[in-house]
């Protein structure tokens, strides 16, 4: 079997944030103290190992490249500081950026500048072209949806979920290809059963209730409380984006069955609301947590932030806290003018991220259970 060198491999990767892994000489260490790498498994010194040679094809058809909670516990005790786990941060915005055919993923994590223009522009359309159909209101009451016709922005978000499933698909479907012709060691044919453990285990297990981050993976070295630990501010920060996607599904839903209008204003207790301000509130505070830790660069695995960190957060951010100011907005007494723009932002935020899921830093929520269900799968 041919082997192809790709001598561009190891400067593209510079550019997705990776510090100079040639000071590696494979000497195994950062294997030997990741709790991650067992059974077998040989990360991240095989992947370092990929890109100084050059293999990226190798690279790229190696689901172990996602099974890294970037704990930096290699980092910590590489003797020659090649940055192993910056390394694979790097390696899997490479990865992003291969699957993915339209090219943008590569110019949002390699361009700062673009970054920012691209997002604050995406933005900036989706709440123009939805105000472009707004509705004169007549003041008294905060009526989002007379502003806004309730169909149009149904429409939109169905549009937007189509585009990113779309393009969610091709990523997936390459990725998919690339891992399906790499060489394993057992060509035995999974049965029904082995392969429907491998999909609870890399959904259920780890991706959703992250079994082996909170397991093997823990800050105990810093003595921090349950609430300050890197599993519960990523579990939080997870939980909260899926519990807001759900309370607007569900609020949508109540709508087509005829319960209710979406955005009527309902008591505290009302369970779609609840369901949005509890999960909006895991939201915020765990992405604040993230922001503070990468400004202050308060341990080890916020040290090196990148365009994609601090695009994704943001926006993550900034989608949690206006949900809350129109929360609030909609119980004062008098209806806001700024209620209207605030929700403009808000909506527009949201799809952007949604539209923004297979090209950036949100795109391990697709690839990282696909990763662990071939590595289960392989046994």
């Amino acid at each position: 079997m041919t082997t192809r060198v790709d001598h561009n491999l190891y400067p593209e990767l510079l550019r997705f944030g990776a510090t100079d892994i040639s000071a590696c000489f494979n000497c195994g260490v950062c294997t030997a103290i990741c709790p991650l790498s067992v059974d077998g498994a040989s990360f991240p010194r095989r992947m370092s190992r990929y890109a100084q040679l050059g293999l990226r094809d190798k690279l790229l058809a190696s689901p172990e490249l996602w099974s890294c909670y970037g704990c930096a516990e290699c980092t910590e005790s590489c003797p020659t500081q090649a940055d192993p786990a910056a390394f694979m941060a790097a390696a899997r915005r490479y990865a992003v950026a291969s699957y993915d055919r339209t090219h943008l993923g590569y110019l949002l994590a390699t361009s700062r500048i673009f970054a920012a223009v691209f997002i604050t522009a995406l933005v900036g359309v989706l709440a123009g072209f939805m105000y472009s159909v707004h509705r004169p209101v007549d003041g008294s009451t905060l009526a989002l949806f007379e502003f806004m016709p309730s169909d149009f922005v149904h429409n939109l978000g169905v549009a937007v979920m189509a585009v990113m499933g779309a393009a969610a698909l091709i990523g997936l479907f390459e990725m998919t290809r690339r891992v399906r012709h790499a060489p394993v060691p057992d060509k035995a044919r999974p049965t029904v059963g082995k392969a429907a453990g491998a999909a609870w285990d890399a959904i259920a297990t780890e991706s959703l209730a992250q079994t082996r981050f909170r397991r093997d993976c823990t800050d105990a070295v810093e003595r921090r409380p349950w609430y300050l630990r890197r599993w519960f501010i990523h579990f939080a920060t997870m939980w909260g984006f899926l519990g807001l996607l759900g309370a607007t599904m569900l609020d949508y839903g109540l709508e087509l069955v005829g319960v209710k209008a979406t955005g009527t204003p309902v008591p505290i207790w009302y369970p779609v609301r609840l369901l949005g301000t509890l999960a909006g509130a895991a939201l915020i505070y765990g992405t604040t947590v993230l922001i503070v830790r990468r400004l202050r660069k308060s341990d080890r695995s916020s040290a090196h932030s990148t365009t994609s960190d601090w695009s994704f957060l943001s926006l993550l951010w900034v989608a949690g806290a206006t949900g809350f100011v129109l929360e609030l907005a909609l119980y004062l007494p008098s209806a806001p003018a700024w209620g209207y723009a605030v929700f403009l932002l808000h909506v527009a935020v949201a799809m952007a991220l949604v539209l923004l899921v297979p090209f950036g830093k949100f795109a391990h929520v697709m690839y990282r259970p696909l990763a662990l269900f071939a590595i289960r799968l392989r046994g």
